[in-house]
């Protein structure tokens, strides 16, 4: 979980939703934790011999990399080899590296500006291919690569200075300002073609092991504002005669790019796994001990559970950053439920690493870590993000090295 403002990360703090949580049939639930606790106890004594352990490398804004912009190219390569060190010694087995957050690129395109997050300025040539070079070292320490791709969001801040081949210059017809942020609309099928291409031409041309997408479809709702996505022209031409209400039409837009993101992936190179993390709550109440002040299902037009359902992504990583025994959610109880959706796709949660502090101990991630190992014959998870890694909050990575990551895995 990111500490830059969540409207403009991919990543939503569980601290800053307005949430309440009411937890039904009380003693059943309470025995459910209980047991949680207990079993997750022995699993950390031995490790996975086949266990996807990951991290997310997030660009934007550099939370993760490169530290700051405009950094000589050896020294941003001099930090990304730090962080690749760091995952071998931690035995990761993959990493999922933020290659487009805002249309734009971390690596050579012909088509979209180099990003801002490298030289400073958008468009402007670092003099290397950072994606490349991630591949390659990683595959070198035996770590996957996986390209996390942001398909909608174009700018951070309306404020931003663009580059001439950015698409909110090369197609403004295809983009929607709100919220002080560019947004592609999903609504327009050419839009949405345009970026499913962008997809394509990554797993063309580079050798990565998977690709990645978080919860940023619609965007969030802007706290204090009732302002709504400035969609109505495509509406107008493409909603109004489909017969649906229109947030009906607008997750329809998402299913659709989500499923032929996934066919597109899967016939251009079919070993590529294909990964989605979505928010952690599919519904406010669904389980039924679960109350959430999001509704991604009816804010951002997500319908997570219907992508598992269907087996449109390889492995599904909700973004599961409450505790195991939270006054409000519930880890345990979450993942049971995201795991009672999945028709054999893997689920493979995010864990809030980043949240470490005075009131959550490392060791209720290395817990956790246990709890993903139960009930599964195909355990995983992903730290969000690298950096709490890196700078060890916590202890959480001495911990990590001494208990469940004392011996290697495969990635599965």
């Amino acid at each position: 979980m990111s500490t830059e403002p969540a409207t403009s990360t991919g990543r939503r703090s569980a601290a800053s939703l307005p949430v309440d949580n009411a937890f039904a049939h009380a003693s059943s639930s309470a025995m459910r934790l209980l047991v949680a606790l207990l079993v997750c106890i022995p699993a950390l004594a031995f490790g996975a011999e086949r266990e996807f352990r990951a991290a997310w490398v997030a660009t934007v804004h550099n939370l993760d990399w490169p530290s700051r912009p405009g950094l000589p190219p050896a020294t941003q390569k001099a930090e990304l080899r730090a962080i690749l060190d760091r995952a071998a010694q931690l035995k990761l087995n993959a990493i999922l590296f933020q290659v487009r957050p805002a249309s734009d690129a971390l690596y050579a395109s012909s088509r979209e500006p180099w990003s801002r997050f490298l030289m400073g300025t958008q468009g402007v040539n670092p003099g290397y291919d950072p994606l490349e070079f991630a591949i390659s070292e990683a595959h070198s320490r035996g770590i996957e690569l996986h390209a996390w791709i942001n398909p909608f969001r174009a700018a951070s801040s309306t404020g931003t200075p663009l580059a001439p081949n950015h698409i909110a210059n090369t197609h403004p017809e295809w983009v929607r300002r709100h919220a002080g942020q560019i947004w592609v609309d999903p609504g327009e099928p050419a839009a949405r073609e345009y970026v499913l291409s962008i997809f394509q031409d990554i797993v063309r041309r580079y050798d990565v092991d998977g690709i990645h997408i978080d919860d940023y479809f619609y965007p969030y709702p802007v706290k204090g504002s009732s302002a709504s996505f400035p969609d109505e022209s495509t509406w107008q031409k493409y909603g109004v005669s489909s017969g649906l209400s229109r947030g009906d039409w607008r997750r329809d837009n998402i299913n659709k790019f989500v499923q032929s993101m996934y066919r597109t992936v899967k016939a251009t190179r079919s070993s590529v796994k294909v990964g989605i993390s979505p928010f952690g709550i599919w519904r406010p109440g669904i389980p039924a001990t679960t109350e959430a002040g999001l509704d991604a299902y009816g804010q951002l037009y997500a319908d997570s559970r219907k992508w598992l359902a269907e087996g449109w992504c390889d492995y599904f990583s909700p973004q599961l950053y409450w505790s195991i025994q939270p006054a409000k959610q519930s880890f345990p109880v979450l993942l049971d439920w995201w795991r009672a959706q999945s028709r054999g796709t893997p689920v493979w949660p995010g864990i809030a690493t980043e949240r470490i502090g005075a009131k959550r101990p490392a060791s209720e991630i290395i817990n956790q870590i246990g709890l993903t190992r139960q009930g599964t014959n195909s355990p995983g998870h992903i730290h969000w993000s690298m950096k709490a890694l890196m700078r060890n909050q916590g202890g959480v990575a001495d911990q990590l090295r001494a208990g469940p990551y004392a011996e290697a895995a495969q990635a599965r």
